[in-house]
């Protein structure tokens, strides 16, 4: 722990790492002001008005403000093509759609960044087979692994498409791995380095937890197709539930298929009268990332104090909003996650307990006493029960709100 800080109270720690943090605070504000006029110029571009509110049910065939959704989605990530459903349950669901939407048997999924997250390791097969994974289905994985620092092995992508890679993954974010996360820049660079060696192969990006964490994003610098939640980042903790896919339209249509049904695609899917809560949480996305990234700083910034192991360093620019710190044991982790369930506004009498969630492999301790269940931009935190009991902060509507949980954190430490 650095020498001084044991002498300092929470509230002057704080003080001192806001003060530490204000030209940080200030070019995450300036972002903020980029992605919003990107948001807004989409919607002037398409014409949104009350009417694009009202939603259709059944089929969904006629929704005109889904439709008008899509495109601004498209305008906003540069693309030929968007969908945006309530449809899909979650980010790996919508990950899921785009695997199955490219891929063929027979055909390779490379992963570039190491392992993939948890819950896709049954989509693609690595383990509980007999579910319809891609394996079953005849489609290899292979993936090639980070470096030693967790960065990626750019002399090995250089040579690692073979004829049969169909597709190229990337995770954007760290995921539950101790490793930085990917930011545009290398994402440009991996996708350029896979298209020297194949121009056919696709490159896919799952954008979860990294919509708006940057002036780009992964379409702007060549990515095929992404993927994302709505009760992520793009949602602005307002959307009920729902996921996007963008991209190449043939890529995003395909995908779609595999939502819907072959004939059927991007053309079914009724928004279900929710079209006032998604456009008005994509307005919102840009602001409340910008929090939830101010909030991750700070997390970083007073952990790093006191000489905990962070990921990322507290003035490390970020690309998503997940922040890492290894607690060291299992209590601290538990410990910090009811800590976090106990300043929620949802929930807050519920103490998290460490236990099986679909999905993953180990147990698992979560915090989220979130409006929306599983909001991840909303102030959450979990972590598996593993080495190093590294725990996952992300989200966090205002910053305020965060400081508030981080010092009910250090106070349950004693």
């Amino acid at each position: 722990m650095p020498i001084g800080i044991l002498r300092l109270s929470i509230s002057e720690l704080f003080t001192q790492a806001r003060q530490d943090l204000a030209p940080t605070f200030a070019a995450v504000d300036s972002r903020v002001k980029k992605n919003l006029a990107r948001v807004l110029d989409a919607f002037r571009a398409e014409r949104i008005g009350a009417h694009h509110f009202a939603g259709v049910s059944g089929y969904g065939h006629g929704d005109l403000g889904r439709d008008a959704l899509d495109r601004v989605f498209a305008r906003i990530f540069g693309v030929e093509q968007a969908a945006v459903r309530i449809q899909f349950v979650s980010g790996t669901h919508a990950i899921a759609c785009a695997f199955f939407g490219v891929l063929r048997p027979g055909d390779e999924l490379l992963s570039v960044v190491g392992a993939p997250y948890d819950t896709l390791e049954e989509v693609i097969g690595l383990r509980e087979a007999g579910q319809g994974s891609l394996k079953d289905f005849g489609i290899t994985y292979r993936q090639l692994e980070l470096t030693a620092s967790g960065t990626v092995d750019w002399e090995g992508l250089a040579a690692a498409i073979r004829p049969e890679t169909r597709m190229v993954t990337i995770q954007r974010s760290c995921g539950y791995s101790w490793r930085p996360s990917v930011d545009i820049a290398q994402i440009e660079r991996i996708i350029a380095l896979v298209k020297s060696q194949n121009p056919e192969t696709v490159c896919f990006v799952d954008n979860c937890y990294g919509e708006f964490s940057e002036d780009l994003e992964p379409t702007h610098v060549g990515a095929d197709l992404i993927a994302g939640s709505l009760i992520k980042n793009p949602g602005g903790t307002i959307a009920p539930a729902g996921g996007y896919l963008a991209g190449n339209a043939l890529w995003v249509e395909r995908a779609c298929s595999r939502l819907t049904a072959p004939g059927i695609g991007s053309e079914g899917g009724s928004s279900l009268d929710q079209n006032r809560l998604l456009m008005q949480g994509l307005f919102l996305a840009p602001q409340i990332v910008g929090e939830a990234i101010k909030g991750a700083h700070l997390a970083s910034r007073i952990f790093e104090q006191l000489g905990y192991p962070v990921n990322p360093a507290s003035l490390t620019p970020r690309t998503d909003v997940i922040q890492a710190i290894q607690l060291g044991s299992p209590d601290k982790l538990v410990a910090f996650c009811k800590a976090i369930q106990r300043s929620s506004p949802i929930g807050a009498y519920l103490e998290p307990v460490p236990d099986t969630v679909p999905g993953y492999a180990d147990s698992v301790v979560m915090a989220g006493g979130t409006f929306i269940e599983g909001s991840t931009l909303e102030l959450s935190a979990d972590g598996p029960l593993r080495e190093p009991f590294t725990v996952f902060l992300q989200g966090g509507t205002h910053l305020a709100h965060v400081e508030i949980a981080l010092e009910a954190v250090l106070e349950s430490f004693g």
